[in-house]
């Protein structure tokens, strides 16, 4: 059975946020994909970030990369927890059939994963990030990972990039509120 692999990243309490945006909650961005980028606000205001793969093993079925992310949604959130809030890519064209129905199946885990919980979740389009993070609406994943680099973080690739500009999307643009 293929595990899923993990890298991680951590930085300081964000100095310029207000306090609200810092404490007692749990905040988690995603890049979604068979390596999935995420960042998660801790609610002792740390950022931690990092990569998990999802790919399936040589003898696993159809659904177990499904499962194994619900399962890692359930430990984020039994160890970080509880999370307040996820922000997600939203992908609305893919470069192949297979990354559409991988996209597909992690969104709708996602999503069925809160809602059973009662954590509000939100889409952003892909622009919106790159152009937030970048200035470029079409940024490439160089440009990604150079924005996330500005932060002080040292993405691993640019899913973890992504989901770096997405937490911060959410904490500044948003303020942290669904």
């Amino acid at each position: 059975m293929a595990e899923a692999t993990l890298t991680t990243r951590m930085r300081e309490a964000i100095p310029d946020l207000p306090p609200a945006f810092r404490a007692d909650r749990t905040l988690l961005a995603l890049d979604l994909g068979t390596t999935t980028g995420w960042a998660l606000h801790g609610s002792d205001g740390l950022i931690t970030s990092g990569t998990v793969s999802f790919r399936p093993g040589r003898f696993d079925g159809g659904g177990m990369r499904y499962l194994r992310f619900s399962n890692w949604l359930g430990e984020l959130d039994r160890l970080s927890g509880p999370i307040a809030a996820i922000w997600f890519e939203e992908v609305r064209r893919h470069a192949g059939t297979d990354a559409a129905h991988v996209y597909g199946g992690l969104m709708a885990t996602l999503t069925a994963w809160a809602e059973l919980r009662g954590v509000p979740y939100e889409g952003v389009p892909v622009g919106t990030i790159k152009r937030f993070a970048t200035g470029k609406g079409n940024a490439n994943k160089e440009a990604m990972i150079a924005a996330a680099r500005s932060r002080g973080f040292s993405p691993a690739d640019d899913n973890e990039a992504d989901a770096i500009a997405i937490l911060f999307w959410a904490l500044e643009a948003m303020g942290g509120m669904q």
